[in-house]
């Protein structure tokens, strides 16, 4: 533990504010490149597909981050002004957090097969009411409400399939047993399957991700051959193991209907729709084992009809050096995602902010959560940081807002995962290394 104490000592010395930000402006190019060492509250980045080297400019790193326990009294580190209040500890896994419209927390416990709900105690440093609301499910992530206003469901997204329960406001347990909405979605490589609705409810929106890293085991042509695959299926859609995959789909409220929205998004891991214009938006893990710097993740609005290139191409018309050659039909029909983020960060949550508690320049922004990659060899991830739009665009620049999970180039106590947003305006931050989850509030000047 001395080595541990000793490495937290030397973070909390860090700067807790977003002066290194003011000093250097945004971050471009590649100084917009780093490690945890670099990050702090503040800090912006900006990244555009021109600064992308080439296909293994570096070895493809190996670096597991060893996830210890939260040592005692540490804390995130935020910006001036705001606070983190520990809600819950002791977790296995918690994963994708959503909050009801009646402000209740719905956190889904993956590995222990449970949806987990909580109250917030009236006074602040009290602890939080918990129920288990449903359990017996098959590694549950996405959670949504329907009808979104006034929800008499609680829809779950299981790893195979989508069920329902039914809900009155104010229920911690769920009091009747699941429904079946949607089967038979694919199973294994990538597990987490998140769910979203549109503000109507009328609209329930699906991410799958994908069975591999990179498409490997199909490489050759589907049966038919391409050309006859092509003229049948939705731009970008893969075959073999991968069919039905990495792509976000479209259902009914009810299951019915479905059809694709986008295609060639590896891992959509986290799904939520803008309340300023209705979309889609989507977190996106991208492939390994091109290099430190290759590719970008991303975050991005889900155009109708987009192909966003895995697992052939990347960032636009970058082509996968593994897959050279095996679809010139695809060039020049690459949507370039909305925001890129540094490749191996592993995003897995996004949430807009449409509060009142933050400062007003919050307002319209999205946090999203970098859980961290083993596939760098400088760590990055394991923060959160907060998107920045402008009249409901995004600028493409993203700024660190919660940091300090990192205690060592080996060792890390957070992976932040899930992000919501509370009925009050503060958010709600879930992390999976410790178990924890945490309410962050702001106490400044606006």
């Amino acid at each position: 533990m001395n080595r541990i104490a000793n490495a937290l000592a030397l973070l909390l010395a860090l700067p807790a504010c977003s002066a290194f930000a003011q000093e250097t402006g945004v971050l471009k190019g590649e100084a917009a490149f780093g490690g945890w060492r670099d990050d702090r509250p503040g800090v912006r980045r900006l990244f555009a597909p021109q600064d992308l080297p080439k296909p293994f400019a570096t070895e493809s790193a190996g670096n597991g981050a060893e996830e210890v326990e939260r040592p005692e009294n540490a804390k995130p580190t935020l910006p001036p002004g705001f606070s983190a209040e520990l809600v819950a500890s002791g977790l296995r896994n918690p994963r994708v957090v959503r909050v009801a419209p009646n402000g209740d927390i719905f956190v889904a416990d993956s590995s222990t097969n449970q949806i987990r709900t909580y109250r917030l105690a009236a006074t602040a440093g009290q602890p939080a009411q918990s129920e288990i609301f449903a359990k017996g499910l098959r590694a549950p992530y996405g959670i949504a409400f329907y009808p979104p206003e006034k929800p008499e469901w609680v829809y779950v997204a299981n790893t195979g399939s989508v069920v329902r329960f039914p809900y009155k406001p104010g229920d911690l347990e769920a009091s009747g047993p699941p429904q079946a909405v949607i089967k038979d979605i694919p199973t294994g490589g990538h597990w987490t399957r998140d769910i979203a609705f549109s503000p109507d409810g009328k609209v329930l929106y699906l991410s799958v991700g994908s069975a591999s890293n990179v498409a490997e085991g199909d490489a050759k042509a589907p049966k038919g051959g391409l050309e006859g695959w092509t003229r049948t299926q939705v731009l970008g859609a893969p075959w073999g193991d991968e069919q039905g995959r990495a792509a976000v789909f479209a259902f009914d409220a009810d299951g019915k209907n479905r059809r694709t929205v986008a295609t060639g998004l590896r891992n959509c891991s986290g799904l939520a729709v803008q309340p300023a214009t209705g979309e889609p938006w989507c977190v996106v893990n991208e492939r390994d084992a091109l290099g430190d710097n290759l590719p970008f993740e991303y975050a991005t609005s889900v155009k109708e009809g987009a192909f966003y290139g895995w697992p052939w191409y990347y960032i636009g018309d970058h082509q996968d050096p593994r897959h050279a050659g095996a679809r010139p039909d695809l060039a020049g029909k690459v949507t370039v995602p909305d925001v890129l983020i540094q490749p191996h960060s592993a995003p897995l949550g996004i949430a807009f902010y449409e509060g009142d508690q933050f400062p007003a320049a919050y307002k319209g922004d999205a946090f999203v959560a970098l859980h961290g990659s083993w596939n760098r060899a400088l760590r990055t991830g394991y923060k959160v940081v907060r998107l920045l739009f402008k009249d409901g665009k995004p600028t493409g620049e993203y700024e660190d807002f919660m940091t300090g999970f990192v205690i060592s180039d080996d060792a890390v106590w957070g992976r932040p995962v899930g992000v919501a947003v509370a009925g009050d305006g503060s958010l709600i931050v879930t992390e999976d290394a410790s178990g924890t989850i945490w309410r962050v509030t702001y106490n400044g000047q606006k």
